[in-house]
This record gives C-alpha cells, sequence and structure tokens, in this order.
C-alpha cells in the first residue's frame, strides 16, 4: 500500500512556473513508476508524465515540465515552466508496478492538487 500526498498548487500568471511534490509513504518507492496526471473541468483525466529512472512525457507538456524524484526522500516532483492558461487542472500523483500511460495502469493515487494559471 502506498499513500500519496501532493502539494505545491497554486495559482499562477501566464509564463510563470511551479513546483509540484508529491510524498510517498512505504519503504518500497523507489520500486514504483511514478506519474503525473492532471484533469481539467469537464474533461477526462490526462497523462502528464512518469518516471522510473528515465524520465518521459505527454507530447502537450515536453520541454516544458520535468519530472524528477529522490528515492531518499520518497518525493517525486513536477517542475512546471512557461505554463498556459490551459495547463489549469487538479494534477495528481500516482504510483504504478507498470510504465504506462492510461489512468487504468497506476495503482495508487493522492488526492489532488489545484494549479490555476491566469492569462
Amino acid at each position: 500500500q502506498v499513500q500519496l500526498i501532493e502539494s505545491g498548487g497554486g495559482l499562477v500568471q501566464a509564463g510563470g512556473s511551479l513546483r509540484l511534490s508529491c510524498a510517498a509513504s512505504g519503504r518500497t518507492f523507489s520500486a514504483y513508476v511514478m506519474g503525473w496526471f492532471r484533469q481539467a473541468p469537464g474533461k477526462e483525466r490526462e497523462f502528464v508524465g512518469s518516471i522510473k529512472w528515465i524520465p518521459s512525457y505527454a507530447n502537450s507538456v515536453k520541454g516544458r515540465f520535468t519530472i524528477s524524484r529522490d528515492n531518499a526522500r520518497n518525493t517525486v516532483y513536477l517542475q512546471m515552466n512557461s505554463l498556459k492558461p490551459e495547463d489549469t487542472a487538479v494534477y495528481y500523483c500516482a504510483a504504478s508496478t507498470v510504465r504506462g500511460v492510461d489512468v487504468n495502469d497506476f495503482d495508487f493515487w493522492g488526492q489532488g492538487t489545484q494549479v490555476t494559471v491566469s492569462s
């Protein structure tokens, strides 16, 4: 069982930056693929990126977002730069034993943190 708690969301102007953190419980954090998803109002939850050792990203955020992890701190990060109004969503951290891009690939989820980008 893994418990995930996101933090770092907020309101930012377009072009700005935010860094989200996701703290995980458990002693096997390094064994999990850690993913970030987001869900905008009225839309389905979508893949943002994930990391086991090497990060991968959705095309919509590639070059602007960076995922990293600190296994000693059981924490994964999402650094978001050059934010756009269309990045506004609730951002979720998730953990999986497999590398995937679908919500069904991930077994454990955080409660989400709101990111709002104003124009």
